[in-house]
């Protein structure tokens, strides 16, 4: 039997992050995980740049039951000190839009750093590791059985992620381990996800894929929710042969619940017919369709047109044009369902923050045990959000373990 004082199960951005915390402390620790390599995600993320962080990182940007249970975490660790440690490792980077900070070259780099911070520390990395029992005996005392025999330890943390990308070998195993302790588990579903559309709305619009333009996209709050309305989001909408993406997208889906209806501003901060209503302007259809012809890309606007065609009255009145505007401000869709967990970015969802202390992620029921990053009921936005909730949560796991 070896013995340890940290044993962190998953070896990607937040487990690791823990690791160099809790090694940093002198505090012998180990990282196990189950695939052959460590941060498949890290690799994968940001087009294989690795959207890092966000400049502009607030709580605000995050979804949870408790809107203010990563405040906490996030004022101890900032974006300015994960970005610190990117430039101790002359790690060039770039801002893209919005605060979104990227690798320049690959994000083999933040793997590196993170593999390299972990030699440092020291803390041990042990891969291909299959996790057969978790028990805890006493305060402070686990004992697992593993694949590769049996391991002590005074502290546990889960750090295995959420159910999204399962090709990747994403699991539900954080879940389980938060169950048999007796921990409330708020229902995972896919977030950051594209839409899919029924086969009526599919032979509407999806003949269209490919076709982009920039969009406000919003939804109701679900009923009896007990946060604030769900915010909007002005980024690019992409119409796919399934149904719908692009970055606006993929922000609103994390806060859709099947059955809800999605409105999507199509003329984001412009009176688009406003010209119609000047004095001796045109106002017969043409002159209307010049104008979503102008607005639109040409087979999206040709499309629109077909299925709300302006009027066939010669003039168009006040009214008339008033709908026509709220029409290109109120594109209503009701998605069929999303693409789920294989396509999805992140979980929403996860351990219950109620069950965790804000400022160390230990479990407020068995000392000792904690849970970070996307395994927890902490989603960020599209944008590097969630590679901050992982250095946040890891680090502030990793000080206390």
């Amino acid at each position: 039997m070896r013995s340890f004082d940290v044993i962190i199960l998953g070896a990607g951005a937040a487990g690791l992050m823990a690791a160099i915390e809790a090694g940093r402390r002198g505090r012998r620790t180990l990282v196990l995980d189950h695939a052959e390599t460590p941060g498949k995600k890290i690799l994968i993320s940001g087009g294989g740049r690795s959207n890092f962080t966000n400049l502009h990182t607030r709580p605000e940007n995050f979804l949870s039951e408790n809107p203010h249970f990563a405040r906490s975490a996030l004022a101890r660790y900032t974006p300015q000190d994960f970005i610190a440690l990117v430039e101790k490792h002359n790690i060039p980077y770039h801002e893209k839009t919005l605060g979104q900070l990227f690798c320049d070259r690959s994000s083999r780099d933040l793997l590196d750093l993170l593999l390299r911070e972990c030699a440092d520390a020291p803390a041990k990395i042990e891969l291909d590791t299959r996790i057969l029992s978790v028990a805890s005996t006493a305060p402070n005392r686990f004992t697992l059985e593993t694949s590769t025999g049996t391991l002590q330890t005074q502290s546990l943390i889960i750090a295995t992620g959420g159910l999204s990308i399962p090709k990747m070998g994403a699991t539900g195993f954080g879940y389980d381990i938060a169950r048999q302790f007796g921990l409330a588990i708020v229902e995972p579903r896919p977030a950051l996800v594209p839409f899919t559309f029924d086969p009526e709305e599919k032979d509407r619009w999806c003949d269209l894929s490919g076709v982009s333009t920039e969009v406000i996209a919003s939804t109701a709050s679900p009923k009896k929710s007990r946060t604030n309305a769900p915010p909007s989001f002005r980024e690019k909408l992409l119409i796919t042969h399934r149904g719908l993406s692009g970055p606006a997208i993929l922000q609103i889906s994390s806060y859709w619940h099947p059955g809800q209806t999605v409105s999507l501003d199509l003329a984001p901060g412009r009176e688009l017919f406003a010209s119609l209503l000047a004095p001796n302007a045109r106002r017969d259809p043409a002159a209307a369709a010049a104008l979503i012809r102008a607005l639109l890309p040409s087979r999206w606007a040709e499309r629109w047109l077909h299925l709300n065609p302006p009027t066939a009255a010669k003039d168009l009145s006040n009214s008339t044009i008033a709908t026509l505007e709220q029409q290109i401000h109120a594109w209503r869709v009701t998605p069929a369902g999303t693409e789920g967990f294989a396509k999805a970015e992140v979980t929403v969802g996860g351990v219950s923050t109620a069950e965790l202390d804000p400022r160390t992620l230990e479990s407020r029921k068995v000392p000792g045990l904690y849970f970070i990053g996307e395994v927890v009921d902490v989603t960020g936005w599209l944008g590097g959000y969630n590679f901050q909730w992982a250095w946040s949560s890891g680090y502030c796991a990793g000080q206390q373990a």
